[in-house]
């Protein structure tokens, strides 16, 4: 066995390697902690709030800023939702929809193993239904949109970095792995994707015309790449009825189910509003903030908490009610004058024409008021600003300073305050995930990743002085261990760091922390030139299937070559097969992923 003194250089080379190269599973906590993305204020950049990644899978890196998908892992998770009940708008939905319900139920009938399989990913569904309405279904769509596809289906990146409602359900991924490959519905995608492709063709002419039309009211030609992406997936298995846009990270995600060429185009194009208008008033965030006396006027509005007490989101939100009242489709038939009218029949046409426009004003100042008396109080002003907007040649990425600028915030105060609000909000089919105040050991995690070893150190021997035989208290005691193991390795302490991990390995089922304690005991005995007992703490790790892409391809490279780093070198090491080597842990059949804030 190494010397302490050798083992501690060892390990403190491990140590800057993996602050330069961010190794171990918290890393990415630290990497939000920059530069706010867009559509977000400076100040949700506290290492105390967490917030989602964008699904990369899901995004080609080389692909358009705009783009209409289908998507593997939506396709699985939504046939998964249908063998198990998933009934809505079925008779609504495209042919396709039960073509899959009846492949499906033919493998099913054939196999024992695909019945089991089944019941198993059902009893999951069943046990996690909590509200009995779309957003029972919506967090399993939250869920798809960040697998990496068929076969592996895992998460693609942390879950500390999802939002929060897919990791509610993230523990159904490799059951709905299990039953795709037992129902072999991969080699369903194969055969429908044609389909697929046939609904994005369709599909193709009628979303660039809203985007086309929506830019040139705006005044804005498209834009080009600046690090955001707009993203409409397709997916037929699902309700017609069911839009879900979410902003994830810097990407703005509608999934939609299209039923003859058609999808909601009007949810789809509110998210896409939010999308192009979002950056242009989130620049402008300080001279926003002097309408903050207009949220003391909107306290009792049936309004999401996040307008009531964000002036940006609210002011965001107001105007892009605005330019959907002004474009709306009214229903009125447009009026045109009847070709070959005479100078003398002009009068009467002109009539004609005006009560038309009277009827459309009307419906349109029917709409702003709905939307002010819901809450979105500067609706009517930026209605009256667009009017003015619409007659002169200015983009709005040119006109937007001076409408904030220039509002006159007490005529709005004044205005609110005189306003009778609903009693019930209207629905929002753009949902943002919160991000979640980290506490505990979460905030520890955050608080190691970001290099502050001494809190982290603090947070985790503080929930080591709980002491009792909780469920609970068990598995924060694992977790508090694997942490400080990590600061034990920041602090050059190597052989409270092996204790540490093997402490882990021996209280935990939690696979995440198991595996992840075996690559950490692996690469330390790498570092001590001990390739044979290294490549079997990969091996366990491998073993313990803990279904994240990461833990796997660390585990599988550790396997394949030793662990090193710059300046380090085992070629004249002594081969001293006696060094420590973590005891085997048991996988169990624990939750997967990070383990959830509490």
């Amino acid at each position: 066995m190494p010397s302490p003194s050798l083992r501690s250089s060892v390990v403190f080379a491990f140590v800057v390697f993996c602050l330069a190269a961010g190794c171990w599973p918290g890393q990415a906590i630290a990497q939000q902690k920059g530069a706010p993305a867009a559509g977000q204020s400076s100040s949700s950049t506290s290492t105390s709030l967490q917030h989602e990644k964008s699904p990369s899978f899901l995004l080609d890196p080389a692909g358009p800023t705009i783009s209409l998908i289908s998507s593997e892992p939506v396709f699985f998770m939504a046939s998964a939702l249908n063998a198990c009940g998933y009934d809505e708008g079925l008779e609504d939905s495209a042919p396709i929809r039960k073509r899959v319900r009846e492949e499906m139920n033919q493998a099913l009938a054939k196999s024992e193993d695909a019945r089991d399989k089944r019941d198993k990913m059902c009893l999951f569904i069943a046990q996690h239904r909590m509200t009995g309405s779309e957003r029972d279904i919506s967090q399993y769509i939250s869920l798809a949109l960040y697998l990496t596809p068929s076969p592996e289906l895992e998460t693609s990146v942390e879950l500390t970095e999802m939002p929060p409602d897919s990791t509610q359900v993230a523990e159904i991924a490799p059951l709905v792995r299990d039953f795709a490959q037992a129902v072999d519905l991969h080699g369903v995608w194969l055969a429908i994707h044609h389909i697929y492709d046939e609904e994005t063709d369709r599909l193709h002419d009628p979303l660039s015309k809203m985007i086309v039309d929506t830019n040139l009211y705006l005044k804005m030609p498209a834009s080009t790449y600046d690090g955001r992406r707009f993203i409409v997936v397709m997916e037929p298995m699902l309700s017609p009825k069911l839009v879900n846009a979410r902003i994830y990270g810097t990407d703005y995600v509608v999934v939609v189910s299209p039923v003859n060429g058609t999808i909601p185009m009007s949810d789809v194009r509110h998210t896409y509003l939010h999308y192009t208008i979002e950056p242009l008033l989130y620049t402008r965030a300080d001279a926003i903030d002097r309408t903050q006396p207009v949220l003391k006027e909107i306290r009792d509005a049936p309004l999401d908490f996040r307008f009531r007490s964000d002036t940006v989101a609210l002011t965001v939100e107001c105007l892009i009610k605005a330019v959907e009242a002004h474009t709306m489709d009214t229903g009125v038939p447009v009026y045109k004058i009847p070709p070959g009218a005479t100078r003398e029949d002009m009068p009467r046409y002109e009539r004609q024409r005006q009560v038309y426009q009277e009827k459309v004003d009307a419906i349109r100042w029917a709409t702003v008021k709905h939307d002010m008396t819901q809450g979105f109080v500067l609706t009517q002003y930026f209605y009256e600003q667009l009017t003015q907007f619409e007659k002169d040649n200015a983009s709005l990425r040119d006109t937007i300073g001076e409408m904030v600028y220039s509002m006159d915030v007490d005529q709005q105060v004044h205005r609110a305050r005189n306003l009778q609000f609903d009693a019930s909000a209207d629905g929002d089919v753009l949902q943002r995930p919160k991000p979640r105040v980290l506490t505990g050991l979460d905030l520890a995690e955050a608080r190691l990743a970001a290099g502050d070893v001494a809190t982290a150190s603090g947070l985790a021997h503080q929930a080591l002085t709980v002491h009792d035989d909780t469920i609970q208290a068990v598995a924060d005691e694992a977790r508090a261990n694997f942490i400080l193991a990590r600061v034990a390795i920041m602090t050059r302490h190597p052989e409270e760091a092996i204790d540490r991990f093997q402490k882990t390995i021996a209280s935990t089922k939690d696979p995440r922390l198991v595996s992840w304690s075996h690559i950490y005991l692996g690469r330390m005995l790498d570092l001590d030139c001990k390739r044979d007992p290294a490549v079997a703490e990969y091996k366990e790790a491998l073993a313990t299937r803990d279904g994240a892409l990461d833990t796997r391809l660390a585990a599988e490279r550790g396997v394949k070559a030793a662990y090193t780093v710059n300046g380090h070198s085992c070629e004249d090491a002594e081969d001293d097969s006696d060094g420590p080597s973590a005891k085997p842990g048991s996988a169990g059949s624990a939750q997967q992923g990070t383990p959830k804030p509490q």
